[in-house]
């Protein structure tokens, strides 16, 4: 189980992350929804050893990880596919891929390699040769999602994941996520497209103003209209 606790994060003197705690077991997907600056992305950063909390603690199937560098973290199972993407642009695809390639987490387990990532991504098979820079926004979100599991994670934070893409490309996503989920990946979603999560999320959270204010299954919270329209704007 990857699980936090009372978290709190500060960028300098401002106070971000305010006593977040959440878990994420294997097979589960946990979406975190919110308006933009909530500090969504802040608790992954915090998760990934990008920002330290000041108070709290990140454990990993019960070991403090709290402020382990990110490449440490990948190495013993978390995997991220970030907002930003950041894949390199004067790479190729396979070459990008490559960078992340490790055996996984657990000893001999080594699920995803390159052929098994062209038959999930057979976009990225066919553009192979082709470097970064020459990429449409959903084929790099394919090849960031794509490296992340190039690691072998156990555990997968997708920051935004949708953000910008054609609906074909989102569901794509949408069926990817599913498939990952099947084989026990445990996978925390973050986004603000509401109806992509709760088709996919098994539990939601969402947060606002740096805090975890609401929590249900993903049905309970496409009843609850009050809460869409007080959180989320809708």
């Amino acid at each position: 189980m990857l699980t936090a606790t009372d978290l709190h994060t500060y960028y300098d003197e401002s106070y971000i992350l305010q006593g977040v705690s959440m878990e994420l077991k294997p097979g589960v997907i946990v979406g975190l929804l919110g308006r933009n600056g909530v500090g969504k992305s802040t608790l992954v950063r915090s998760i990934m050893g990008l920002t330290k909390p000041r108070r709290g603690t990140i454990t990993l199937n019960g070991r403090d990880v709290t402020g382990t560098p990110t490449h440490a973290l990948v190495k013993r199972g978390i995997g991220w596919v970030p907002q930003e993407r950041r894949i390199f642009p004067s790479l190729t695809i396979e070459e990008n891929l490559k960078i992340n390639e490790r055996a996984g987490a657990e000893k001999g387990k080594a699920r995803w390699g390159l052929g098994e990532i062209y038959e999930l991504f057979p976009i990225l098979r066919e553009r192979a040769s082709n470097r970064g820079n020459q990429l449409s926004g959903g084929e790099q979100q394919m090849l960031a999602f794509a490296r992340a599991l190039m690691g072998n994670p156990l555990y997968l934070l997708m920051d935004e994941p949708s953000e910008g893409l054609a609906p074909l490309i989102v569901r794509e996503l949408g069926r990817i996520i599913d498939i990952l989920k099947g084989e026990g990946m445990g996978i925390l979603l973050i986004e603000q497209h509401l109806h992509f999560v709760l088709k996919h999320a098994d539990t939601v959270f969402i947060m606002n103003k740096g805090a975890l204010v609401y929590n249900s299954t993903a049905p309970e919270l496409l009843a609850n209209r009050e809460v869409q329209s007080k959180y989320l704007g809708i």
